[in-house]
């Protein structure tokens, strides 16, 4: 350590064009053991200052050629950002004189004649500021460069996330949506994801705090939300999969608050669950609103066996307009202090006009409110128009990317009995031995339709004898599934379904076979309405199942007692560039 005795060495560089001065003051700063050297006038101190980069710099005020106020000013443009001492040599009184100095760029003065005290005392304290100095800006390019590799790192994970949690649906036109983009995670979900049979998933969430830590359970909800999905898997099954999951890696005191909607076009039906988030609306066509409030705890909060995961259903009609959104909503606040609130979200969704989405007003209404027009953070807002038609039947599949070459032909037989009739859905465990085949991953979705179809009439119509005919408009609709739900209590231990499945190669693609036998008493096919009905007809709610199996299938058949059906499906190969391709034969 150095104190006033013995003070560390400093290279300081003299400039005055007294020679009796300069050569008595740099005798007594070598003798209190500094590194001198000395200039005749401030040129040839700036000259001096490039070549050899002292610590300080004293210079007098008069010189020749280039005074000392000048010299300065030149010297702290070369220092740049090092801080540089330039204390003045002057027996100036002037106190504009003194100034002029000082902003050139000076830090202090020595008067003449030297007080060897006084000059120790003033470089050790310029010393212990140079050094601060140097502290700082070290510690400030550390801090620079760790952000900078943050921010690499945030980059490379956003990459990572986008390719696992990838838009899905989301770019559909009957979808408007606002994510904030201000910071790479900021704990805000956003997902939607087409199901086999159509219609699709919806899920907005927040996790609790900010930045990194705040995302750390979106990846695997992006993974299981899209891969369940995908798999066919209903709204029930995917909340209950991602609060075990999230209640088994997030750590005390992170959750998800979430809301998950499950769309079906062709019903005309939306269920949701709502954890914690504000409430989300169904805007009716007629100006009416319906609420889809929060009913359960967050996502990740409860142990799985005290979980529920039972969804509200409602009814919807073209033209009804679907709203969720984050928190950020209710709480933004302008300069005034004041929050957007719930009072003010009623008034906006009153005002928003008939041909706007409301999700684009409400954007616009929260930055007017909040003075800003950038986003902000933690604010997600999506709306979905309910249309007539699926916005995401006529979408062409994605691939379905594996390293796993599938079996180009095959067979096997599954069966349910008794009580697993009633309380488990086989329909995603049949589309995964059926997407095990590489090239027949691209019809997924219409394959998921006819086991869903034949499943359902096997379930309904065979082993709980339920007529179709009952589904006649919303109410019988509501009758129908309080019915369905009373047999399936009463199933007995002798019935079953029992599904026998067949694949064989062919030259430019292959067969699927898919049979689907019940115990029940069967029930007359021809009974069913031919053609296939749209959703705005007045019997959409019924009698669409057969047709639709013999729209997407090459063959279907029905034993004579009408307890067995057997569909021929013939898929052609999509080249993706990705798939393996299985040997083929005829």
């Amino acid at each position: 350590m150095t104190d006033s005795a013995n003070p560390r060495q400093l290279r300081l560089l003299i400039a005055d064009d007294s020679n009796t001065d300069r050569l008595i003051l740099q005798a007594i700063l070598t003798r209190q053991g500094h590194e001198v050297q000395a200039a005749v006038d401030g040129e040839a101190a700036v000259n001096l200052y490039e070549s050899w980069q002292p610590d300080m710099v004293l210079l007098d005020v008069m010189m020749p050629r280039l005074d000392g106020v000048e010299a300065a000013r030149r010297i702290k443009e070369l220092a740049g950002e090092r801080l540089v001492p330039v204390i003045f040599l002057t027996s100036l009184s002037d106190s504009g004189a003194l100034a002029q100095c000082l902003e050139s760029g000076g830090d202090d003065f020595l008067p003449k004649p030297y007080n060897p005290v006084i000059i120790r005392a003033k470089l050790g304290a310029f010393d212990r500021m140079r050094r601060m100095h140097e502290t700082l800006t070290r510690q400030r390019d550390l801090i620079r460069e760790r952000n900078e590799q943050l921010l690499s790192e945030q980059v490379t994970a956003r990459r990572v996330f986008d390719n696992i949690a990838h838009t899905g649906c989301l770019d559909v036109a009957d979808i408007r949506y606002h994510a904030s983009p201000l910071s790479v995670f900021n704990g805000d979900i956003l997902f939607a994801c087409p199901r086999p049979a159509g219609g699709m998933h919806l899920l907005v969430g927040d996790f609790t705090g900010h930045g990194l830590p705040a995302a750390i359970g979106a990846l695997p909800v992006a993974e299981i939300f899209y891969g369940m999905t995908s798999k066919g898997f209903s709204g029930p099954d995917v909340l209950r999969e991602l609060n075990q999951k999230l209640v088994r890696i997030l750590p005390t005191g992170i959750f998800c608050c979430a809301c998950f909607v499950e769309v079906d076009f062709r019903d005309r039906r939306v269920r949701a669950w709502n954890g914690g988030l504000p409430d989300g609306f169904i805007l009716r066509v007629d100006g009416s609103r319906d609420t889809l409030p929060s009913t359960g705890l967050p996502l990740g909060v409860l142990a799985p066996e005290r979980f529920a995961a039972s969804m509200s259903e409602y009814v919807v009609r073209p033209g009804d307009q679907l709203l969720l959104m984050t928190d950020g909503v209710l709480e933004a606040g302008n300069a005034g202090g004041d929050w957007f609130g719930e009072q003010r979200l009623a008034r906006v969704l009153d005002e928003c006009p008939a041909d706007t989405s409301p999700a684009d007003f409400l954007v616009e209404q929260v930055q007017a409110f909040s003075g800003r027009s950038e986003d902000t953070d933690d604010l997600t807002i999506l709306a979905l128009k309910i249309s007539a038609d699926d916005p995401v039947a006529s979408r062409p599949p994605k691939a379905s990317h594996s390293a796993l070459t599938g079996p180009a032909s095959w067979s096997c037989r599954y069966q349910l009995d008794g009580e697993t009739l009633a309380g488990f859905n086989p329909l995603p465990l049949l589309l995964h031995v059926c997407m095990a085949v590489a090239g027949l991953r691209q019809h997924s979705g219409p394959v998921y339709t006819i086991l869903s179809e034949l499943y359902n009439n096997a379930l309904e119509h065979g082993i709980l004898q339920l007529s179709s005919l009952w589904k006649d408009g919303a109410e019988g609709f509501n009758r129908y599934y309080a019915e369905r739900q009373a047999r399936l209590k009463q199933v007995g231990s002798d019935q079953y379904i029992r599904f026998d499945l067949e694949h064989r190669m062919r030259a430019s693609g292959g067969r699927l076979i898919i049979r689907c036998q019940d115990s029940g008493k069967g029930f007359k096919v021809d009974r069913n309405p031919g053609p296939v009905l749209s959703v705005g007809s007045e019997r959409a709610f019924a009698g669409r199942g057969i047709p639709l199996i013999q729209q997407l299938s090459s063959d279907l058949t029905y034993n004579k007692e009408g307890n067995c059906a057997e569909v021929v499906y013939d898929w052609k190969s999509v080249d993706t560039g990705f798939e393996e391709r299985a040997g083929f034969s005829d």
